[in-house]
């Protein structure tokens, strides 16, 4: 199937007869087209315009091909898109855009939705914060846009206003070049400046694709500046690894660099070269990160109830709840968790009541790995001892990812009892048996998060030449997070464990990770310290080449799929299972 093809618009300001006259024009000459995405002003600088944009509005005029449009903002703009916002049709969370009329779509706010194969991010609208509802975006925005950005699969194209200086960071939105340098998109594209730029591919950090800046001038500009450009890229989730890694000879390194603005010039004194010139620092520090005006307590923080935490840590905006997360992972729709109420009503495909967990066991009726559950997916479970169960990953980084987990319901495995621990060996031992029978190293770790559900050891098999490599990748991974591991010394899983267990107080998470060999290296996390979620998976994505399976969720087989997995590993697996 050929790949979908897209024009690129900058501002029409209310030029809608010229756009469109063009839009016709090259639809009919090298089309056709499938969609026209416009970025910048959409709607006239002044009401002289009104009547061009109502003869379409009101359908008295035809839109060509469907147009969607982030500029919110001009004359009109309130009356049209406020009307809109009250059709049946567009309530409730519509991030593949509010219909207006036909072939016209408003992206409101922030999203990301799926156009002809191809995977769209926007933010609409310019930064502010005097809490417009119209032609603005907001800090709630920005964070259901990173929240969005950890969905699987690559962004194609990521869509802004205004147009930002790509040449360097300087004097540029520092939001959007933060989302830009976190959400990685093949295609960024930007307008509101009055000129055409098209930068030289730039190389991304920890991604192996390249992304294409598209800066596009107003419709109508007075130096006849380029303002509609045709691309048509091949989905990224129908390309291969090798495709998405090549790189054209022209490519640059990243543009980005991050340098907060300093409370005073004596700070600025103080602050490092080295974090002045790290262009991952807001990504890793964002305790130094400086919260502008005032945020709303009351409301919930869209990417801790949708993920487990926020980069912003203490200095987000908004709430961090637990208890509300836990209802998340149950099942319960965000806005009504947020508001009280979901305008979606009965179309809305989540909970509109609050969940009850089991009070016996303290487990959530929704809990995916608790064994009594109704929600496991026991399929992927290949042995079953007295105290924990084996089961194959859902999404694994590589063939026999295993998981080792409790049957009970229970939040790590550090604080679990006796029993429980002398049957986790016995699992890591013949795992160790069976790996090493394949000429493969396996590697365990865990994330002992306090807030984390259930708790769950990873084992994931290296090859014997990159075995020795395992130590030196975590430790330059905590290196350019900034701390170092504490090491723990054992021949012996059960030894290690015992070491483990008198570290661990119970008062902050830990991560650990067990090498190959028996060496433990262990990590105490403070309740405000940010660690990523993945590091484990993430390091060993790394080690292994595998940039693009860091993700587990761009890893994910169907059911059918997932049993076939199963049934080779127990196949392969029974003569060292413990329980056979």
């Amino acid at each position: 199937m050929a790949p979908p093809r897209i024009l690129l618009c900058g501002d029409p300001v209310g030029h809608l007869n010229q756009l469109f006259k063009r839009v016709s024009s090259v639809n009919k000459s090298t089309g056709p087209f499938d969609a026209l995405l416009c970025v910048g002003q959409f709607f006239p600088e002044s009401s002289e315009r009104l009547e061009e944009l109502t003869e379409y509005v009101e359908g008295r005029k035809n839109i060509p091909l469907p147009v969607y449009f982030i500029g919110d903002y001009g004359a009109g703009a309130v009356k049209v898109l406020s009307a809109a916002a009250k059709e049946n049709c567009n309530l409730g969370f519509k991030m593949d855009g509010f219909k207006v009329t036909h072939n016209l779509f408003w992206l409101k706010g922030s999203g990301r939705f799926t156009l002809h194969g191809l995977s769209v991010a926007y933010l609409s609208g310019r930064k502010s914060s005097s809490g417009m509802i119209y032609g603005t975006y907001s800090q709630d925005d920005v964070d259901a846009l990173r929240a969005l950005a950890e969905e699987p699969g690559i962004v194609d194209i990521f869509l802004t206003y205004p147009l930002i200086r790509v040449s360097d960071s300087s004097g540029s939105d520092a939001t959007i070049s933060e989302l830009v340098a976190e959400i990685k998109p093949r295609y960024h594209v930007a307008g509101g400046k009055g000129y055409f730029y098209a930068r030289e591919p730039y190389m991304n950090v920890d991604a192996a694709h390249v992304t294409r800046f598209i800066g596009l001038a107003a419709v109508g500009n007075a130096s006849k500046q380029k303002f509609i450009h045709a691309i048509s890229p091949t989905p990224a989730s129908t390309m291969s690894s090798t495709e998405l890694s090549t790189k054209p000879p022209n490519s640059t390194l990243s543009p980005y660099t991050f340098v907060e603005k300093p409370a005073n010039a004596h700070e600025a004194e103080k602050r490092s070269a080295d974090v002045a010139n790290d262009t991952q620092y807001w990504r890793y520090d964002v305790s130094k990160r400086q919260k502008v005006g005032g945020g709303d307590g009351a409301k919930l923080c869209f990417k801790f109830i949708s993920s487990g935490s926020c980069q912003q840590g203490e200095k987000c905006y908004f709430h961090h709840d637990m208890d509300a997360r836990e209802q998340s992972m149950r099942g319960v729709c965000f806005e009504f968790l947020n508001k009280g109420k979901c305008e979606r009503g009965e179309s809305c495909t989540f909970k509109h009541s609050l969940q009850e967990g089991d009070r016996r066991t303290g487990r959530s009726k929704e809990c995916w790995f608790c064994l009594s559950s109704p929600n496991v997916e026991s399929h992927l479970i290949t042995s079953v001892g007295e105290n924990c169960y084996c089961a194959l990953a859902k999404g694994p980084l590589v063939p026999d990812h295993v998981l080792i987990l409790p049957i009970e319901h229970l939040p790590n495995t550090l604080s679990s009892p006796p029993e429980f621990d002398l049957e986790l060996v016995k699992f890591q031992n013949s795992l160790k048996a069976y790996f090493k029978s394949r000429k493969k190293e396996v590697v365990f770790f865990e994330w002992v998060y306090l807030k984390t559900s259930h708790a769950n050891v990873q084992a994931v098999p290296v090859p014997l030449n990159r075995a020795s490599a395992v130590e030196d990748i975590f430790n330059l991974a905590a290196e350019k997070l900034g701390f170092k591991f504490m090491v723990l010394k054992s021949d012996r899983s059960s030894e290690g464990r015992k070491l483990l267990r008198a570290q661990f107080d119970g008062k902050s998470s830990l991560f650990y990770v067990e090498l190959p060999g028996g060496t433990i290296l262990s990590r105490a996390v403070e309740e405000n310290e940010k660690f990523p979620m993945q590091f484990g998976r993430e390091v060993l994505a790394g080690l292994l080449n595998m940039a693009d399976r860091a993700d587990w969720r761009n890893c994910k087989l169907d059911k059918e799929e997932e049993i076939k997995m199963v049934e080779r590993f127990k196949s392969s697996f029974q003569e060292y299972d413990p329980n056979q």
